[in-house]
């Protein structure tokens, strides 16, 4: 499946809006970004038990909560009219300018992207 093909298979769930002072785009924005970071919260804290308090990473937990990330992103790219294949070439096209060697430390430091 390609990131077009998951972004129209995910909007399927995408729920109307709740009952709220403002637009609809706008409280479909704040819940998609509030729901993204809320998943990566909850991938961090999976790699922080894992890790820190020494449980083990547990793959499959990881693995379905990156799934949760996946939909959040391609939710908040459907109400903002992205579509998810173009933000992912766009952070490509990104990472090739900042660095066009792939990845070093001084490349990191010059930040040519950035000037």
């Amino acid at each position: 499946m390609d990131a077009t093909e998951y972004q129209l298979a995910a909007a399927r769930t995408l729920i109307d809006r709740p009952d709220f002072e403002l637009a609809d785009s706008e409280i479909m924005i704040i819940w998609n970004a509030v729901g993204l970071a809320g998943e990566a919260g909850e991938i961090c804290e999976l790699v922080k038990k894992g890790i820190f308090h020494q449980h083990g990473l547990d793959n499959a937990k990881v693995f379905k909560e990156l799934g949760d990330l996946c939909w959040y992103l391609a939710a908040f790219c459907t109400k903002l009219g992205f579509d998810l294949g173009d933000v992912m070439d766009g952070n490509i096209a990104k990472l090739l300018t900042r660095y066009p060697n792939g990845y070093s430390t001084a490349d990191s430091i010059a930040r040519i992207d950035t000037k």
